[in-house]
């Protein structure tokens, strides 16, 4: 695909699916200098002039995703559909030669993941995966101690997510299904297996997950376990703990420790030998933390921003790429097929 080549003009995104992610992403869109919502393809019985008062400018309503797919003027799909139909969705825009933004998880199939990605790449387009905690205020000052060599080299990392999401929450509805929701990892917990890898920077090799489930009748509905726990082991011999639990009674907590030859962070303290700090007490990062499961506390538009610049460049999406996110999903594929099977699976028997 032609980048656009006028960096001022703005690429003109129609969203797919109107539900409570779209909710986020078309004003996260529009705030952007680059971007702009001129369409939204839904089921439902929407009102163009309601949809232009809420949003500021107008918007085409499509209730097919081939018409709105065949017009000439979007330049972007944002996939805000619901999980099992991403795949089919993306290969649809990739085929006609719309740049992705996509929700996560990609998918709820390793078979569609690979059919995706294929698609993707037979297309020449780019893509931006919504694993939008890397774009945090949180995750790039984490990146930045990491990268910096406050923390010397790290030998054991875990990241882990605290949510519980029952009959209070939007997506519960549909989100507890094994057809929509697929898994805990799948469903929700996938942010903080990206990035535990985000931080370990290391290819993995072998993952082995346990789950369980809570007996309380909130979370009656689900028709997966609940809760997960991964353990990772990398290539360099880094060992690496996730864990999902969306059954959990509990304010939401995304919980990151980093353990390395020089230091140690704990969310948003930490500790580096290097700066000759004492040990008895923690340094701590001023920054936005991940606290909120709401959509609407995503740092959508500085990751949708960055995305329009790499459209501009012709370059492909940074830290949220389709390979980067294919590698976070086969992870989570390979720890979801440890807990069905009960042993530890090799990263190459899904791949």
């Amino acid at each position: 695909m032609q980048a656009i080549a006028a960096a001022s003009k703005r690429y003109r995104v129609g969203i797919v699916g109107y539900g409570w992610v779209a909710s986020a992403h078309i004003p996260a869109i529009n705030a952007t200098t680059r971007g702009q919502v001129t369409a939204v393809c839904s089921s439902r019985n929407l009102d163009e002039a309601e949809l232009k008062a809420r949003h500021g400018a107008a918007v085409t309503v499509y209730h097919d995703l081939d018409a709105m797919l065949a017009d000439p003027a979007i330049d972007v799909v944002s996939l805000c559909s619901f999980p099992d139909r991403h795949a089919d969705q993306a290969m649809r825009a990739a085929r006609a030669g719309k740049h992705l933004i996509i929700e996560k998880p990609l998918c709820l199939t390793l078979e569609d993941l690979r059919r995706m990605r294929q698609a993707i790449r037979d297309a020449g387009i780019q893509t931006c995966v919504c694993f939008e905690c890397r774009f945090s205020s949180q995750f790039l000052a984490i990146r930045s101690v990491i990268d910096r060599g406050l923390l010397g080299s790290l030998h054991y990392a875990e990241v882990d997510y605290y949510h519980g999401i029952g009959p209070w929450y939007g997506q519960y509805r549909w989100a507890a299904s094994t057809a929509q929701g697929g898994s805990s990892l799948l469903s929700a917990g996938c942010h903080a297996l990206d990035a535990l890898l985000l931080c370990m920077g290391q290819e993995v090799t072998e993952v082995m997950s346990y789950r369980s489930q809570s007996q309380s009748a909130c979370f009656a509905a689900y028709e997966f376990p609940g809760t997960s726990v991964s353990i990772l082991k990398f290539q360099g011999g880094q060992a690496g703990k996730c864990v999902s639990c969306v059954d959990c009674l509990q304010p939401y907590y995304f919980h990151t420790h980093l353990v390395g030859s020089k230091g140690s962070l704990l969310d948003n303290k930490f500790h580096s030998a290097d700066l000759g700090l004492e040990k008895s007490g923690w340094s701590t990062l001023a920054v936005k933390m991940l606290d909120s499961g709401d959509v609407s506390d995503h740092p959508y538009q500085t990751q949708f921003e960055a995305f329009f610049e790499a459209l501009d460049r012709g370059a492909p999406m940074p830290l949220t790429d389709l390979d980067t996110a294919v590698k976070s999903h086969e992870v989570l594929f390979a720890a979801d097929r440890s807990a069905l099977l009960g042993r530890p699976v090799q990263l190459a028997e899904v791949r």
